[in-house]
């Protein structure tokens, strides 16, 4: 029997019969077969299977190399980034509001922790901050006021008088006898026109007046929002940030917090010296208003680098309206507590909370500055801060692990 019979009568058994579909019986053992059978009904398609799932036909290629979607796609881009800054711009006025507030929190938390360490709640810790906010402004407002209101009344009274002795000086009368400056004078007094800018006049202060108390009022209520929710708000934020990294980040932002509300703790501070020292000064030279003016050199002092020789530019004016002598002794006195303040006071107050380079902080004060006016300039010398620290914990140790 030769080997095709052989094979022949094998395939007549019926234990060795073979058919197209014994691999089908065999289960698993079949599986690289069908994913081949299925791969070749794709490919006899030409389309992967679409064509039979969609009633609208194979998908062509993507755009993705037209330089028309490009432009388009990079036309929309820029016209979003557009509204973005339009829409901050419109909004930087209460975007400025919103970070002075949460920068007070900041400062305020330390002195409502140290309530709270005194078996305080935190809500009554936070009540009597405000309350000792308020009281400031108060007193601040009813000492202001009356010495505004005499120094008003009196030029009014007087302005005749300065009116004849400037008649009376010779310069002045040849000024006047050239080009009749006093008559001129006159006729624009007794005119309408006074009247009208005069009123306009008073129309744009008082806008001015009800914005600045509209923005101090808001400022007042978000401050007091964010003292009251800042645990939570921190706590927040710092869920927003991955599992991995989340601890040190709350390290350095608690490290953060702590330094900006020591510089604002240490600021009021030495503003709170500055008037109290002032105010003592004044008194004993006999200058008016010795309280409203050292409660204006208190908060100018606040301001750094410029804020101090404002307010002892306005306390020494008012001393020379008084005598030459104590506007004399004003000056000096200014002169040798700025002195002391910046190289005693202030850095002791300021050791334990917070420690910039005296360069970075006239760098930080003056772009603060430029950018934000006075809030820049008080809020740029605890952002140095910041930066400083992560500088020093993040950027300085990866550069020196590469």
């Amino acid at each position: 029997m030769t080997g095709r019979d052989a094979t022949a009568q094998d395939a007549d058994l019926p234990g060795t019969h073979t058919s197209p579909d014994r691999g089908r019986d065999r289960g698993p053992d079949r599986g690289p077969d069908r994913d081949a059978d299925q791969e070749v009904g794709r490919d006899a398609d030409g389309d992967g299977g679409q064509g039979a799932r969609s009633p609208f036909g194979r998908p062509g290629n993507p755009f993705g190399g037209n330089p028309f979607v490009f432009g388009f796609t990079a036309a929309l881009g820029v016209l979003t980034a557009w509204l973005l800054a339009q829409a901050l711009a419109g909004t930087a006025s209460a975007l400025i509001l919103i970070v002075v507030s949460l920068f007070l929190a900041v400062g305020l938390n330390p002195a409502v922790e140290w309530l709270e360490r005194r078996n305080l709640s935190r809500g009554a810790a936070i009540a009597v901050v405000f309350a000792a906010m308020i009281v400031f402004f108060v007193v601040f407002g009813v000492s202001i006021a009356p010495a505004l209101t005499d120094q008003t009344s009196e030029f009014f009274s007087r302005l005749p008088a300065y009116l004849t002795e400037l008649q009376n000086h010779p310069q002045i009368r040849e000024l006047d006898r050239q080009y009749q400056l006093l008559d001129r004078a006159q006729q624009y007094l007794t005119s309408g026109d006074l009247g009208r800018q005069a009123f306009g006049g008073l129309l744009g202060v008082a806008g001015v007046v009800i914005s600045a108390v509209f923005s101090a009022l808001t400022v007042l209520i978000l401050t007091l929002y964010f003292l009251a929710s800042l645990r939570s708000l921190t706590r927040l934020g710092y869920r927003l940030l991955p599992r991995s990294r989340r601890r040190r980040v709350q390290l350095l932002g608690d490290e953060i917090l702590r330094r900006v509300g020591g510089y604002v703790a240490g600021n009021l501070l030495i503003s709170l010296i500055a008037g109290v020292t002032t105010f003592l000064f004044l008194s004993i030279a006999g200058v008016p208003y010795a309280l409203a003016l050292s409660i204006i050199v208190a908060i100018t002092d606040l301001i750094p680098l410029v804020g101090a020789v404002i307010g002892a530019a306005v306390a020494t004016m008012v001393g020379f309206f008084v005598s030459l002598p104590v506007g004399i002794a004003c000056l000096v006195f200014f002169v040798v507590y700025q002195q002391i303040e910046n190289y005693l006071i202030a850095p002791r107050v300021m050791k334990t909370s917070i420690d910039v380079p005296a360069a970075a902080t006239i760098v930080a004060a003056l772009i603060g500055g430029a950018l934000l006016g006075i809030v820049g300039a008080l809020l740029a010398i605890p952002v140095a801060a910041a930066l400083q620290l992560i500088l020093v914990e993040v950027v300085l140790p990866r550069q020196e692990r590469h």
